[in-house]
């Protein structure tokens, strides 16, 4: 690999005579190294090492930007020149952007146990065993999904306005699936993910973990079809997590309030969204998640914000375009895939705070619900959304009654935020990966604690 000294100097210079000739100009390259190794069923599917280096140049002039990639530094300049002179071609308007320092720095990554330490063999082995492991548990087990990744990368960045940020990432990660069938072809799947940004060791003597995944598949198909209707909901803190980043999180994104009317009358800050004991977060600061990091991508520092704070819509995600636009200050959650793809406004790691109820003080008077754990799939649509969860229980009488399956539930979100009638004290985040603009999967993470809903629309089949 280039050295990362040279690199940064070789970027700095490059983009040192273009300072002036359009109203932004950033170029960010990124090194990196990975490993994938894949099972399906019991046949090895995938075994990929590869190296790569790639970049993109972003050029803003007059409120038109270009965007323009790179494989290699040979042809920097003539890059650079063509993103400068594709900018000036489409921009007609009036370049707004929010004002930021620049920043000059190098983020290591702190690494514990270093995967491009472990040969590519015990990898396999690591993994086959887990693959094994799933395929031994049930007869009823059709296949399994299983596979592991790591990845290292540096990725360089440097601006017109004057910010020079190398910043070092490492992921590991293992991800375990499994789809069972039982009587009259009910198919179920169940899926766990384990993930690191610093030791290869998190993947080691994970098997209860593993077999998690096979018996929450098994366990669903004894379940019986959910009866529909209108419950209380209590969500588990993984669904309430995913919830609040994909019903909630994407209309909190600035360029999509900007670029919609009706968003903008119906998320106005300052406006009441939800009882007073819900905070809504997204903080790229809390370490050691799949959303953290210390500058996005178009250098600015990464911050905690509140979504909402006690109940009051208070902030939403802004990029600096979107921030220059709306008049409102710069959050850092600009991001982008990779280098070969320019940074658009996207959450880091989104969840709702702890509140003050016990999972058994939010159960106990619960006359008829039911109990959503996990999420298997969803969409949303605007204000709409519709999600499956991967488990459900029926609450009678304050208690966890028989299993079912085939729950959906589906909503408007902000009737749906009105409709929150306690808060868990259990807040947890987990791994995730979040789509955009066709840049997809974005390391992301989703939090929150027990949540309970009233009059939740619940579909079975």
């Amino acid at each position: 690999m280039v050295t990362s000294v040279s690199l940064q100097d070789r970027l700095s210079d490059a983009i040192a005579p273009y300072r002036n000739r359009v109203d932004y100009l950033e170029i960010r390259l990124e090194q990196s190294e990975s490993t994938v190794i894949a099972y399906r069923g019991r046949q090895l599917d995938a075994v990929d090492r590869s190296f790569s280096l790639a970049g993109g140049i972003r050029a803003c002039h007059k409120g038109g930007w270009s965007f323009v990639t790179f494989n290699g530094l040979a042809d920097l300049n003539h890059r650079i020149e063509e993103a400068i002179a594709q900018a000036k071609l489409i921009g007609k308007e009036t370049t707004h952007l929010a004002s930021v320092e620049p920043i000059q720095d190098y983020v290591a990554a702190e690494i514990a146990r270093d995967p491009r330490g472990i040969g590519l063999d015990l990898k396999r082995q690591l993994v086959e065993g887990y693959n094994h492991l799933l395929l031994q548990m049930d007869p009823r087990i059709q296949t399994t999904m299983t596979s592991y990744s790591d990845r290292f990368g540096i990725t360089y960045f440097v601006n017109s306005l004057g910010s020079c940020i190398a910043q070092e990432r490492l992921d590991v990660s293992g991800r375990f699936g499994v789809v069972a069938r039982g009587e009259g072809n009910v198919v179920r799947q169940g899926f766990e993910s384990v993930h690191s940004r610093s030791d290869y060791s998190v993947l080691e003597g994970i098997e209860a973990q593993v077999k998690s995944a096979a018996e929450r598949a098994v366990r669903q198909l004894e379940a019986k079809p959910v009866k529909g209707g209108q419950y209380t909901v209590l969500l588990d803190p993984y669904l309430a997590g995913v919830f609040i980043h994909e019903a909630f999180g994407h209309l909190s994104e600035a360029d999509f309030v900007y670029e919609n009317p009706k968003m903008q009358e119906l998320l106005v800050l300052g406006k009441p969204m939800a009882i007073s004991q819900l905070n809504v977060v997204d903080d790229a600061t809390m370490p050691g998640l799949p959303g953290s990091l210390k500058y996005d991508d178009e250098g600015v520092p990464a911050q905690r914000k509140y979504l909402i704070k006690d109940g009051i819509l208070t902030q939403r995600l802004h990029s600096l375009e979107t921030a220059g636009k709306m008049q409102e200050q710069p959050t850092g959650n600009a991001r982008a895939l990779n280098a070969a793809y320019p940074p658009i406004v996207r959450m880091t790691n989104t969840g709702i705070e702890s509140g003050d109820q016990t999972f058994e003080q939010m159960l106990s008077d619960i006359e008829e619900g039911v109990y959503a754990v996990r999420m298997l799939g969803g969409q949303t649509n605007g204000e709409m959304f519709t999600f499956a969860a991967a488990e459900g229980y029926m609450i009678r009488d304050g208690q966890l009654a028989e299993p079912v399956s085939d729950v959906t539930l589906s909503g408007n979100v902000f009737q749906t935020l009105k409709d929150i009638e306690a808060i868990g004290n259990d807040s947890i985040y987990r791994n995730g990966g979040c789509g955009k603009g066709g840049q997809s999967p974005l390391p992301v993470s989703v939090g929150g604690p027990h949540v309970r809903i009233k009059n939740v629309v619940v579909g079975g089949r």
